[in-house]
């Protein structure tokens, strides 16, 4: 039996000519030399499309046989059939109605599930949330609603929880404030499912520090890194010497990136921080007030005033 072709590091090439760049024929199936035009493979399976699709259809119909990709949290893979709706006689009774319904081939679990993955998908592309974070909440809300910790809370805020969660233990944490304002559910009923999720699944989360939140903040402020390291380092220093004991690490952020901007060129306001931050003017004020008397101590050896610290806003 003669060998028409030979394979060369899990490569198909022809023998006669290994270096040749090898023709598929995708009607008939065969793999052809450019060279000599031997046929060195034949009934190759076209992994392609089965029809052409255009993107300008208006038709609404996706002729493609495959649907989603498989999803290993919901029961059976995510692999149930669904049928499309129905054009002729046949596919109604004498009353009008679909004879064929999806509705019975997808059970009441996984359509929580899917409103719920849905959900959580949604909020995350709102605040920019990378998939790792949306699969490790997809994962803790199916741990929730599989054992039924949290019966009687509405799904919307347990996966509003979830994602807090997931973005605390991702190490990118959100906010309440900033989760909220991208669910329909109120803050105080968050911080309520996150709690009982903590307990539930007996998991826990870093605490947050300043510097999870400074260079999010002041990059939405347009600040430059030497403001964001004076920041940084106001809020460390602020900590290492329990001057804001008590106080919210955002509310100390906050406060922090203010006093670097006053000292420098790039100056923004209470309000335009507060806004960024999640927190009242007055919030940023207080913590302010308790800093400012060890301004001297606070800002790094190498920081470029603009003012000096005498000239500082007194709250």
């Amino acid at each position: 039996m003669l060998l028409y072709f030979k394979i060369e590091a899990n490569k198909v090439v022809c023998y006669a000519h290994p270096d040749a760049p090898l023709i598929e024929d995708y009607r008939a199936g065969d793999m052809i030399c450019s060279e000599c035009g031997l046929v060195v493979g034949d009934r190759v399976i076209d992994v392609g499309s089965e029809w052409r699709t255009f993107s300008n259809e208006k038709s609404g119909v996706d002729p493609s046989r495959v649907g989603g990709p498989e999803n290993p949290l919901l029961s059976g893979g995510d692999l149930s059939t669904i049928i499309g709706p129905g054009r002729g006689d046949a596919s109604f009774d004498s009353f009008g109605v679909s004879k064929y319904q999806n509705r019975r081939n997808i059970s009441s679990t996984d359509r929580a599930l899917i409103n719920a993955f849905r959900e959580i998908n949604t909020m995350a592309d709102r605040i920019n949330l990378p998939k790792t974070i949306v699969d490790r909440a997809n994962n803790l809300f199916k741990q929730v609603h599989d054992g039924k910790n949290l019966k009687g809370r509405a799904n919307d805020a347990i996966a509003s929880a979830c994602l807090y969660i997931a973005c605390r233990q991702e190490g990118v944490p959100r906010t309440f404030k900033e989760i909220c304002a991208v669910s329909k559910i109120s803050k105080k009923e968050i911080g309520r499912c996150f709690k009982l999720i903590l307990k539930a699944l007996e998991t826990s989360v870093d605490l947050i520090t300043t510097a999870d939140f400074m260079s999010r903040f002041c990059s939405n402020l347009g600040l430059p890194n030497s403001v964001q390291r004076a920041a940084t380092h106001i809020a460390r220093k602020a900590g290492e010497l329990d001057i804001v004991s008590g106080r919210s690490p955002i509310s100390v952020a906050a406060a922090a990136i203010y006093m670097a901007s006053q000292a420098s060129e790039d100056k923004r306001s209470q309000k335009d921080i507060g806004d960024i931050a999640g927190v009242a003017d007055v919030t940023i004020r207080q913590s302010y007030k308790l800093m400012y008397p060890f301004a001297a101590k606070l800002f790094p050896e190498d920081f470029k005033f603009a003012i000096p610290i005498e000239f500082l806003p007194q709250m």
